[in-house]
């Protein structure tokens, strides 16, 4: 017998035209009367509501196997696309709750580097997500619009059935420990409510992001900003192109592995003094406590690898 053939999954992008030839096809059979759209629409829904019963047996399935384990479920959440399908057919391992706080434990690294941090207070029953935001970097124009895009951005696509973010001005003796509290208005208080003019940045997708290999480090610029990508094992992350040590460019940078740490360690070194940023640690530098890269959020949005990206200072 022959080996079975191995099973590429579609990429992003293939499946992002799927989904808009689907709609297209929804509004061309409305030219056929009002009768013809909802046959199509009743057809789109039975062949979706198989497809739901059929991931739910698998799913019973391999829990009757004992192959339903954490790290299978958090390997199923991880996954952008298998992710997406449970959460329409309400099969997501995570409640909503939980999947708000692993979306802020996301982006946590990134906001410590502009002195951040963002406290969960309440997920209510009607999708309102209360939140609290800690931090020094008041009044940074730059850093208050990176991380309102970050806390967004993160909820939205960890929770889409959110319908708007409110952020508590309560402030607790635990806050005034941790600095006084970002502007209210530096987070937008609906999720899509105000247009990327309004708040100075905006996502910016990024698809040559998912050409890296694991190892590789590349540059490019979105919206005018230079920026730097490079890949561990299958994660990914994105820094502004820019030394803190040198000022200069860290184009041509190695990502190396430190000696005696375990797989999946990585080390940035810029080309022209030599430091070394951690990546994993949001930047952070080895020879000089307190310097580090400046991070930007990435997020899967539509099965498109987005990065938020402040708007450039004229």
């Amino acid at each position: 017998m022959g080996q079975p053939e191995e099973t590429v999954s579609p990429p992003a992008d293939e499946l992002r035209a799927v989904g808009d030839r689907i709609e297209l096809l929804l509004d061309a059979s409305s030219s056929g009367g009002v009768v013809a759209r909802e046959r199509a629409e009743e057809l789109v829904r039975l062949v979706a509501d198989l497809y739901g019963a059929g991931l739910g047996r698998v799913l019973e399935l391999m829990y009757d196997l004992g192959r339903l384990d954490d790290q299978a479920l958090a390997a199923l959440a991880a996954d952008d696309l298998v992710s997406s399908l449970l959460l329409i057919h309400g099969l997501h391992p995570y409640d909503v709750t939980t999947r708000v706080e692993n979306a802020l434990d996301s982006v946590r690294p990134y906001m410590a580097t502009h002195g951040g941090d963002v406290e969960l207070l309440e997920v209510t029953d009607e999708g309102v997500v209360r939140v609290r935001l800690l931090g020094s970097c008041d009044g940074c124009a730059s850093s208050s619009v990176t991380l309102s895009l970050a806390v967004e951005g993160a909820i939205e696509a960890a929770a889409p059935e959110i319908v708007s973010i409110e952020v508590d001005t309560t402030e607790t003796d635990a806050a005034k420990d941790a600095g006084p509290l970002i502007s209210v208005d530096s987070l937008r208080s609906r999720l899509g409510s105000a247009k990327p003019e309004a708040t100075g940045g905006a996502w910016e997708p990024a698809p040559l992001l998912s050409e890296l290999e694991a190892g590789q480090v590349g540059g490019f610029t979105l919206s005018g900003v230079s920026l730097l990508g490079c890949r561990l094992g299958s994660d990914l992350f994105v820094f502004r192109d820019h030394c803190p040590r040198c000022t200069a460019s860290m184009a041509g940078a190695s990502l190396e592995r430190r000696l005696g740490h375990p797989v999946g360690d990585g080390v940035l070194r810029c080309p022209a003094c030599r430091s070394h940023y951690d990546v994993r640690l949001a930047g952070a530098c080895l020879e000089a406590e307190g310097e580090h890269l400046a991070p930007l959020p990435l997020l899967v949005r539509d099965g498109v690898i987005t990065v938020a990206v402040p708007a450039v200072s004229q």
